[in-house]
């Protein structure tokens, strides 16, 4: 039973809820992304004069609230679909925070943000408390929850395990209490396919699969341009080596895995795997190669798993077994024989199941009912079962619980370890220098720096992610 304010609080809908005076942002957005910012923040309470919608009046609204947030950079009249995935977050979070409440309900908040957004936010939460309002932050960033909180609970498989005082728990006693539930993982023995060594070992410091890369280049990136977003952008991963890319939000992260991956159009530049300019047919720009599509990329080794795993990653209403079958129906013009054989696909997914501790009920279970972090187990597993050269991983532990998490990076340790390159981003600083042998600094779309492990200078890394706004041409 829940009480709230002393009252029993059984909420019918979303709806009951907010008049009862609870909001909630979710982790997950909820944006109409073919409508304007102004509309996605009234949409259940449009002004109207006569019955006409009253652009000029929603627009002074949207630029109030907008400007509250520290946004009054953003037009009312920009769509959502043009903006990036940390001022759609801050727009999900100005939408469901509008007027007075008791409770509010934030999950994952600052998953996407920047830095500066992030401050924001805190901020405003400590008006709220101020104001009276009662807050349940949920995230996996301990320092915030460390920072932020006046008391921590810890759940683990859906059972509060404890509550504790703040400053009663350190960092790492949190992911003890969290990640308890991963001892049990089981084992397979060395005969089974390699990735079954994933879960042998735990992540030690920052060359995570405790071997040197080798000195051969399995992925080079020459001048590739892209402007704004990207501009002339050169790097490389050897094999077996792990490279992290950092910058801030809106620093073209995102936007250079996708050019890698043919996935949008770049202006110019090259895409070589393994030293060639590859066999598959390539669209030839200033006579330099680029993929024409992610199928062709797909067939010259290089998968990518997307930031945004329910849009690009994902069959929601399609089962477990039929989302890790798809990248094997990219096969060349061989394609058109290729059958999805459903006694073939639960076989190979109840594989992944047992090996990635995927939580469902079976493998026929569609995969919008699992968990987040289950949901990314999914993704990894199409691409572990179609095997590739070169793994491009956009935010990959992006709003999972612990261990998941820790999943994803046993994962990484191992592809490394048989000599694949992995090409990393990551807004969470601390995350890319636990797992990366290198990182390199993107800021305004250009790359400013490189450093190498183990022992990064994380100050000098942050200072790098601003250097390139100082030069905007």
């Amino acid at each position: 039973m829940m009480q709230l304010d002393g009252n029993v609080y059984a909420p019918s809908s979303r709806r009951e809820a907010k008049r009862l005076g609870v909001q909630m942002v979710q982790q997950e957005l909820n944006l109409i992304s073919t409508l304007s910012v102004a509309e996605n923040l009234f949409l259940q309470e449009l002004p109207n004069r006569l019955g006409l919608l009253d652009r000029k009046e929603l627009d002074r609204r949207a630029e109030s609230l907008l400007a509250d947030f520290g946004l009054d950079g953003i037009s009312p009249d920009t769509l959502v679909a043009e903006l990036g995935i940390g001022q759609q977050q801050m727009l999900e979070i100005i939408a469901n925070t509008k007027g007075d409440f008791k409770l509010l309900i934030l999950d994952e908040p600052t998953a996407a943000l920047s830095v500066r957004e992030s401050q924001l936010l805190f901020e405003k939460i400590k008006r709220w408390k101020e104001d009276g309002a009662a807050i349940v932050y949920v995230s996996h960033r301990l320092a915030e929850v460390e920072s932020l909180a006046d008391r921590i609970s810890i759940l683990r498989d859906g059972v509060r395990i404890g509550t504790w005082n703040q400053g009663e728990l350190t960092q790492k006693e949190m992911v003890l209490q969290m990640t308890a539930a991963a001892d049990d993982l089981r084992h397979q023995s060395e005969g089974e396919r390699s990735i079954s060594s994933v879960f042998v070992g735990e992540c030690s410091g920052t060359n995570i699969h405790g071997a040197e890369p080798s000195t051969q280049d399995v992925l080079v990136v020459e001048q590739l341009d892209s402007p704004p977003k990207v501009r002339s952008v050169s790097l490389s991963v050897r094999r077996g080596e792990v490279l992290g890319v950092a910058g801030l939000v809106g620093s073209g992260r995102t936007e250079l895995l996708r050019l890698i991956f043919g996935a949008d159009r770049a202006h110019g530049g090259s895409v070589w795997v393994e030293g060639e300019p590859g066999v598959v047919g390539k669209q030839k720009i200033k006579g330099r190669a680029l993929f024409r599509s992610p199928r062709e990329a797909v067939m010259a080794g290089v998968v990518m798993v997307s930031e945004d795993r329910k849009s690009d990653g994902l069959l929601l209403d399609q089962s477990i077994a039929m989302n890790i079958q798809l990248p094997q129906f990219v096969q060349g013009w061989l394609s058109v024989f290729h059958r999805y054989v459903p006694e073939i696909a639960s076989q190979v997914a109840n594989r992944y199941i047992e090996q990635l501790a995927i939580r469902c009920e079976s493998c026929e279970q569609s995969v919008a009912s699992l968990s987040g972090g289950n949901q990314q187990k999914v993704v990894l597993a199409k691409w572990l079962e179609r095997s590739a050269k070169v793994f491009l991983l956009d935010e990959p532990t992006r709003g999972i619980d612990s261990a998941a998490r820790e999943m994803v990076y046993r994962v990484i340790r191992q592809l490394a370890s048989e000599g694949k390159g992995v090409l990393v981003v990551s807004s969470d600083l601390e995350e890319l220098t636990e797992i990366s042998d290198r990182i390199v600094v993107l800021s305004n779309g250009r790359l400013t720096e490189e450093f190498s492990g183990p022992a990064y200078d994380k100050p000098s890394i942050v200072a790098s992610m601003f250097a390139g706004y100082g030069s905007e041409r």
